[in-house]
């Protein structure tokens, strides 16, 4: 019988020892960091563009291609693409002939675009004031719109020869 009761006494010792000393729990922590860079919009053009003159109509025309505004602000923001024009002149000194920025005419047409954004082109007009070339509104996210506006000079009868430059201006508002 002392067997038993010694027998009986160690699998209830067994068992308490389970009970009175349990397994160790474990933790492990990890910090997480990340940084988020702040996006830009820019406007880019070609740096030149040619325009040819038609004697018929005392016109130059020709196009700007692939004027852009990149939109990386990734926001809801719009944005509105303006154009505005110098003079255009041949020159200094005697016989030069100085043509308005008000007898530039801008087309916009439409644009190009990737992302969510509703672009839209403004209405062709004279750049003897800046005026909208595109807007962007329901924007979400990035995104891109690239043009390539007309442009048309009206000559004045009296205009001298010569090679005529002036300058055109995208800006982003």
């Amino acid at each position: 019988m002392k067997k038993s009761v010694l027998a009986g006494v160690a699998a209830a010792g067994v068992s308490l020892s389970a009970v009175v000393f349990p397994a160790t729990a474990s933790a492990a922590d990890t910090t997480v960091t990340f940084s988020i860079t702040a996006g830009s919009i820019a406007i880019t053009a070609p740096g030149t563009a040619t325009l040819t003159e038609n004697d018929l109509l005392n016109t130059a025309t020709g196009s700007i291609t692939g004027v852009k505004v990149t939109d990386d602000r990734r926001g809801i923001g719009g944005w509105t693409a303006t154009a505005s024009s110098s003079a255009f002149s041949n020159g200094t000194g005697a016989g030069t002939t100085t043509i308005a920025n008000s007898q530039v005419t801008y087309t916009p047409g439409l644009a190009t675009t990737t992302g969510v954004a509703v672009v839209t082109p403004g209405v062709l007009g004279t750049l003897g004031s800046a005026r909208n070339a595109q807007v962007a509104t329901a924007v979400v996210g990035s995104n891109t719109a690239t043009w390539s506006p007309s442009l048309s000079v009206a000559l004045p009868p009296d205009r001298t020869s010569g090679s005529y430059s002036g300058v055109i201006t995208h800006s982003l508002a």
